[in-house]
């Protein structure tokens, strides 16, 4: 099976290497393709040197499947160019997320509603992933009325700029390019990304949108704030979700930990709680401090973590892959 990767150098492209090698996924040729000064360049993968090709050559090259994580310009430009070739694109930029002739998936949740015609698949934002991993399950045992979420996230969702500028800060060192508005070191920066017109960010909006298509339910509220914080290979998550039938605290926390993708870390006696220490290099969806929300019925309160590299970004997209090998997509 041949496979490209665009956007191999990147901080994702990278996770998404090391996932193909770690799952076993039966790659027979890899086609790394980056910027086009990166052509010619060599990456690893598997022990064997690969070189970067441009992308009219992964094109002509027909792969099978391309997995994009280049940023929504350049999946514009070209996801439809490899689909028009027989290529499948799992496309990891907000670029198609939203179109409602695309899918948006996280295998767990509704990859079954993926069919052979689809030649460009969506793969959620990292933040929205790990949100409605534990959504899905309490939605349909529990019914959602609204969900209120906050985010902490790390500085690698912004990419590898934002973690040198965490870094020098750290060092004292002054000399470096910003890639936020403010310093990140000792700070916690109320804005993830920029502000649309009615002062939500593209982070608050994407959290605000995608769990109703990826879940296939409108009739649930859903708001948001997203911050930044000077962290390192996580994202966590505050949810307050009001349902619309009553729940026992026992039974919740265990369908939560029976969901696929899911482990409950919840011991407040021995301060068992998810962190992004803990979750970092890990797949799973990690959930906490379950609580009853004492200020109104039906409602609870609960602390996600995830890498938002991996299951927020590089797993999810592979899973997909495999998906569509299993079930004979592709």
């Amino acid at each position: 099976m041949i496979i490209a990767v665009i956007g191999a150098t990147g901080m994702v492209g990278q996770v998404m290497l090391s996932v193909l090698e770690e799952r076993n996924f039966p790659v027979t040729k890899l086609i790394a393709v980056a910027s086009e000064k990166s052509v010619g360049q060599k990456i690893l993968f598997k022990g064997e040197e690969i070189e970067i090709v441009s992308m009219q050559t992964a094109i002509d090259l027909k792969p099978q499947i391309a997995l994009f994580s280049a940023g929504g310009e350049t999946s514009l430009q070209y996801a439809e160019k490899f689909a028009a070739a027989g290529t499948t694109v799992i496309d990891n930029s907000s670029a198609w997320r939203m179109d409602p002739a695309k899918k948006l998936v996280v295998p767990e949740i509704n990859a079954d509603q993926l069919t052979v015609e689809d030649k460009i698949i969506a793969n959620p934002n990292c933040s929205t992933i790990q949100l409605v991993m534990a959504l899905h399950p309490l939605n349909l045992k529990y019914k959602l009325r609204r969900v209120v979420v906050s985010t902490y996230q790390s500085v690698t969702g912004t990419g590898k700029k934002a973690v040198d500028q965490l870094n020098a800060e750290i060092a004292g060192n002054e000399n470096v390019e910003r890639v936020y508005p403010y310093e990140i070191f000792r700070n916690a920066l109320p804005q993830c990304d920029v502000f649309s017109e009615d002062d939500y960010t593209k982070e608050e909006l994407k959290l605000m949108t995608e769990p109703k298509k990826i879940l296939g339910d409108d009739s649930f509220a859903i708001t948001a704030t997203a911050v930044r914080v000077p962290v390192q290979g996580g994202h966590s998550e505050s949810v307050n979700i009001e349902f619309e039938n009553d729940f026992e605290l026992t039974e919740l926390k265990n369908l939560l930990n029976q969901t696929p993708g899911v482990t409950v870390l919840d011991d407040v006696e021995k301060q068992i709680y998810p962190m992004p220490l803990y979750a970092e290099g890990k797949d799973e969806v990690f959930v906490g401090r379950i609580r009853r929300d004492t200020s109104q019925p039906k409602t609870l309160n609960l602390w996600i973590v995830a890498d938002n590299l991996r299951k927020g970004a590089a797993t999810n997209a592979v899973q997909i892959a495999e998906y569509l090998k299993d079930n004979k997509l592709i």
